[in-house]
């Protein structure tokens, strides 16, 4: 007996039959976080060593670094070092610090999935196996780093590490796989089955692919300017507050090290700052302080607020001038650019080319109706608002309690308004430019020949012409049925097809291949006989054959002399003289000029003749003498004499 290898364990079998890609994800995700951590340790140390006095050791300051790190992610943060004792929250989340842990998990996604660049490439990492190793490898890292700092003075919330930790690193890590994929709209079309199905068909209707991609495009455009119209008020702010924010910033800290901690944070802030200052700009503003709204009607900030030079920038406590309302203008612009979107998406024109001018697209998509240019705008509306609000719950939080509890706007007062000022001033905008389009795509169409013209559409020139060649085709016709009586078949179908040549070499004229939709092409089938005089000979010989009057029965035949062959009498140049018996194939070519005489001329050449003649002899005597014409060089050849 031969001893048997021990089989392999279960967890053994199922990791060796493992996905492939899995631990070059988890691999990723761990360096991600790693990154994020680095970076944060990095600069707490750097501040720590440079500080003249220092009140905690090298531990303390990566405890801080730790759950600087977790606050980027939306954790809030208790501190216990008070001066009344009693914990306090800290829940602002600088949006800049944030930006750097999306962007590592974002591309460790992406390159976790492997897309090759070649087609012919090795197939990239299933989707969910790079998505599940990134967020497992993350998660693990923040899990150690909540674990490490919970003892400090500055710890987490171990419902918001549960809460927002996994949230922003599955929604980083996907967005990431999705872009290694190509952004297909079907993960985000899937998205939208979880709605009703009455709601899903009010608001994307039955193309909810172009519906729900010019509805992203025009609300990340609306975002933009409402973000970039809040840093414009900002910074207006700062100039017109600049001694007090000056006053602020040096009154925090007097050495240098720590002037340079305040300007760090402060930078880290600005984000904040923006989105506050927009939703100032929609109305609702942003509260300082519970109970304490500032917005463009009144300002009324909470007292004893902490010095900072980004606080220093509030409108001063007092009802709002024309100044303050003068802000409505940013989400007006905000509506405009929504609109101007929503109508290029709607009304499709040429793409310019190097010189500035359009060039007509070959088949342009039909336009949009007014109705649901309108329902794109509401949903692009909709899409900004929701944009609006995940940004302003971002940017608040607490930093206290009592009058600390609540900084910055409320995300749906901040999201509502921006839904109504963007449908208020976006709806007549939109019609106006998608109608202004229109005139602009109609002006265009006539100027440029064939634009706009879809499938099974010629230009103007081409239905012209067309039209030309039927009408002289048609003349044609009706000249060829009143000669028809007294011309022969062949003849008149000959000049009716000149005659049809002639009109249309008349009507293209010289730029014959400019006018045409497309160059015609020459005639696949072309006839099996030949138009020269020779074979026309032949033709007409034996259709006078055929049609020669019988001889009567009791009459003996009488011999007739060879006749010279010549094109004239159809016959070839050498003759075989002597009594002819008509052959079976003689018999089918006469039949066949028999057919020919009723209007349609075959193909029998030269030989048409014999076949004619053979024909009507069988017909009325079993035997005839005569002389067979050797045929001509159109015709089969075939001579002989029977005794």
């Amino acid at each position: 007996m031969t001893a048997r290898r021990p089989s392999l364990s279960p967890l053994l079998q199922r990791m060796r039959d493992r996905s492939p890609g899995l631990g070059a994800s988890l691999l990723g995700g761990v360096v991600a976080a790693g990154l994020g951590l680095g970076s944060l340790a990095v600069l707490v140390l750097a501040l720590w060593i440079s500080s003249p006095y220092p009140d905690s050791g090298p531990g303390g300051a990566l405890h801080v670094a730790a759950a600087l790190w977790l606050l980027a992610h939306g954790v809030e943060l208790v501190r216990t070092d008070t001066l009344s004792g009693a914990p306090l929250p800290v829940g602002v989340t600088p949006l800049l610090l944030l930006a750097l842990p999306v962007w590592l998990l974002h591309r460790a996604a992406r390159d976790a999935t492997d897309v090759p660049a070649e087609p012919d490439g090795p197939p990239p990492v299933p989707a969910r196996t790079a998505w599940t190793g990134v967020v497992l490898g993350y998660l693990g890292v923040g899990g150690a780093a909540a674990l490490y700092c919970s003892g400090s003075e500055l710890r987490p919330s171990w419902a918001w590490v549960t809460a927002c930790l996994p949230l922003v690193a599955a929604a980083a890590a996907a967005s990431g796989v999705w872009a290694a994929h190509g952004c297909p709209r079907e993960p985000v079309l899937r998205l939208l089955l979880v709605l009703p199905d009455r709601l899903r068909l009010l608001l994307f209707g039955s193309d909810a692919g172009p519906r729900l991609g010019a509805a992203v495009r025009a609300a990340g455009a609306g975002t933009a300017v409402l973000f970039g119209g809040g840093t414009l008020l900002l910074a207006a702010s700062l100039v017109l507050h600049g001694p007090a924010a000056r006053a602020s910033f040096l009154q925090l800290t007097e050495g240098w090290t720590g002037r340079f901690a305040v300007l760090l944070l402060g930078i880290a802030l600005i984000p904040n700052a923006a989105v506050w200052s927009a939703s100032y700009s929609l109305g609702p503003g942003f509260t300082l302080g519970s109970g304490h709204l500032v917005h463009p009607l009144a300002s009324d900030p909470a007292p004893l607020l902490p010095p900072f030079p980004l606080l220093a920038a509030v409108p001063d406590a007092g009802p709002g001038t024309r100044l303050n309302w003068a802000v409505g203008l940013v989400p007006v612009v905000a509506g405009v650019t929504v609109a101007w979107f929503v109508a290029r998406a709607a009304v499709r024109l040429g793409e310019r080319g190097e010189q500035g001018r359009r060039a007509p697209a070959p088949v342009s998509p039909a336009p949009w109706p007014a109705a649901r240019t309108a329902g794109v705008l509401v949903l692009s509306a909709l899409v900004c608002a929701g944009f609006l609000a995940l940004l302003a719950a971002l940017s608040g939080g607490p930093l206290g309690t009592a009058a600390l509890s609540r900084f910055g706007p409320v995300w749906w007062q901040s999201g509502g308004a921006t839904a109504l000022w963007i449908t208020a001033t976006g709806l007549p905008v939109v019609l106006t430019v998608r109608g202004w389009r229109l005139w602009r795509r109609r002006a265009h169409a006539k100027a440029v020949p064939g634009h706009g013209t879809g499938a099974g559409q010629g230009t103007g020139a081409g239905r012209t012409v067309a039209r030309t060649l039927a009408e002289g085709a048609g003349g044609s016709a009706k000249g060829a049925a009143k000669s028809t009586a007294l011309e022969p078949p062949m003849d008149a179908a000959r000049k009716t097809a000149k005659g049809a040549g002639r009109t249309a070499a008349s009507s293209t004229g010289p730029g014959e291949d400019e006018l045409y939709d497309f160059v015609p092409a020459q005639d696949p089938f072309p006839p099996a006989w030949q138009h020269d005089d020779l074979a026309r000979a032949s033709r007409w010989a034996a259709l006078r054959e055929a049609s020669a009057p019988p001889e009567p029965a009791g009459r003996p035949a009488e011999k007739e002399p060879a006749p010279t062959g010549g094109p004239a009498d159809g016959s070839g140049s050498d003759g075989v003289t002597g009594t002819h018996e008509v052959t079976g194939a003689e018999e089918v070519t006469g039949a066949a000029g028999k057919d020919h005489a009723a209007g349609a001329a075959g193909a029998a050449g030269a030989a048409g003749a014999a076949g004619a003649a053979g024909t009507a002899g069988n017909d009325h005597a079993p035997r005839s003498t005569g002389t067979a014409a050797a045929p001509d060089e159109s015709g089969p050849e075939s001579a002989g004499s029977t005794p």
